[in-house]
């Protein structure tokens, strides 16, 4: 059932939270376009507008100049052949250049030679009605006038300068400002596909967790709830449910376990106590063929009982998860165990080499006994008849590392990937009547987890198979009986 705190917010689909995304992303830079274009097109206006200021400004400050050229070669050659059509030319030019200078007023309001060219004029325009001798005589006003109108075309050219130069600090400014948004738009684009990013991912990696979990450990310890799209709340509602499913499959399977144990040591008691009083003569005495059927029947149902406490022992480990502590001499465990084994060693025909204690170090005694019981229990099933049961053990500052190894047949390398798995069991058949169970040295291996530690399959020089239990040593507290939690894998 979907939390109330998981509907706060969320898209609802995982479709809709992509486009979102992508929308979103995408708008700081579309914002980024806009203005770009914006500016671009507002340096491409400005520039458009002073090129065809610059161009008409440059043509009227030269038209002005020419003007005044053709203005005093006419009247020099007015002065020359007093000719009356040459001052109507004079006229002209001289109507066209107060036409002209007008607009150019307008660029250069305040210069001083557009005044002096504007007196000038009025000095010019008084020229055809003066005699001839004055009229040769004022033919010097020219040179100044010429002079003047020089000057105002560079200041035309000045003054189209500055301009550019004023277009080129907008644009400047301009780029400077694109730099800046750019930078901004871009993070803030970042920042949203980061975000988007977590929103996505974010139940994603929630969803992987608790499939780990659930793969792991069979149940979740604490669900999380998971906020996101739609689909991906749906698929956490069903994580729950088969994470329920897995747990009560679980259960049940814990629970057959523990039945079919009970129930089979039951009648594996009394078939037991019937051998044993058959071999005690209650029935009368037996014949020797009798007492080998009867041995057989007592060593199977031996192994059958050993076969039901191991899954006992399995099944205990998959609910007790605590320790007890002690320290303890390592070669006594080791003793007690090889004693529990000693006549199945000895119809074996294996010679047993152990070391010499003490070894102390603090551990848990039924956790470590039921390592090396395991051990020994698949060297006398798989290991050589008549070959060799070898126990070492030595303590470096921080573990302590005990090997049973046995001579044998190798165990196979496709194997080795597997042997600690809970029910596998390999190529290589244990000898005897009675098969494994398959679960001896994942409980083995278990028991060795519980203890912060590990049991692997190392190379020998001397010997086929090899097993090595490595235990570290706890952290430093009184030499006292310490109940500790294993910590969670």
């Amino acid at each position: 059932m979907t939390s109330a705190v998981s509907r706060r917010w969320r898209p609802r689909s995982l479709l809709q939270l992509v486009l979102l995304a992508f929308l979103m992303v995408m708008l700081p830079l579309a914002v980024l376009m806009f203005q770009a274009g914006q500016a671009l097109s507002e340096l491409s206006r400005l520039a458009d507008q002073s090129a065809r200021q610059a161009v008409d400004e440059t043509r009227r400050a030269r038209t002005l100049g020419a003007l005044a050229l053709e203005m005093e070669r006419g009247a020099r050659q007015y002065a020359v052949l007093e000719q009356e059509s040459l001052l109507e030319i004079f006229d002209e030019r001289l109507a066209e250049y107060r036409r002209l200078l007008a607009k150019q007023r307008e660029l250069l309001p305040d210069d001083p030679d557009v005044e002096a060219l504007s007196g000038q004029l009025d000095r010019l325009a008084e020229l055809p009605e003066l005699p001839l001798e004055e009229f040769q005589r004022r033919l010097t006003d020219f040179l100044p006038f010429a002079e003047h109108t020089e000057a105002m075309r560079h200041a035309t050219n000045r003054r189209i300068d500055d301009r550019l130069d004023v277009i080129r600090e907008r644009a400047e400014t301009v780029q400077y400002r694109l730099w800046w948004q750019t930078a901004a738009l871009v993070s803030a684009s970042l920042i949203l596909m980061l975000l988007f990013t977590r929103l996505i991912v974010r139940p994603v990696r929630q969803l992987e967790r608790r499939i780990l979990s659930i793969g792991s450990t069979g149940k979740t310890a604490q669900p999380t709830l998971v906020q996101g799209p739609a689909e991906l709340v749906s698929l956490d509602e069903r994580l729950d449910w088969l994470s329920s499913r897995l747990g009560e499959l679980e259960e049940q399977k814990q629970q057959f376990l523990r039945h079919m144990s009970h129930e089979l040591k039951t009648p594996l008691a009394s078939v037991r106590e019937g051998s044993a009083l058959l071999a005690d003569g209650v029935a009368g005495e037996l014949t020797r063929h009798q007492r080998e059927i009867l041995e057989l029947i007592d060593a199977s149902g031996s192994e059958l009982q050993q076969l039901i406490e191991q899954l006992l022992d399995y099944n205990l480990l998959q609910h007790s998860q605590r320790l007890e502590l002690e320290r303890l001499d390592v070669a006594t465990v080791v003793k007690e165990v090889l004693a529990k084994h000693h006549l199945a060693l000895q119809q074996k025909g294996m010679a047993v080499h152990c070391f010499d204690g003490p070894r102390t170090w603090r551990l848990d005694r039924t956790a470590t006994a039921r390592v090396l019981d395991n051990l020994i229990s698949n060297a006398i099933a798989y290991g050589e008849d008549g070959g060799e049961l070898e126990i070492r053990a030595r303590a470096t500052q921080d573990w302590l590392i005990v090997e049973v190894a046995n001579s044998g047949e190798p165990i196979p390398k496709e194997d080795r990937s597997r042997l600690f798995e809970a029910f596998y069991q390999g190529r290589i058949r244990r000898k005897g009547a009675l098969k494994g169970s398959g679960i001896g040295l994942s409980v083995a291996a278990d028991c060795a987890r519980l203890q912060h530690g590990q049991l692997t399959l190392v190379e020998d020089d001397r010997l086929a198979v090899c097993f090595r239990l490595s235990l570290p040593r706890p952290a430093p507290e009184a030499d006292q009986q310490k109940t500790l939690a294993a910590p969670a894998e």
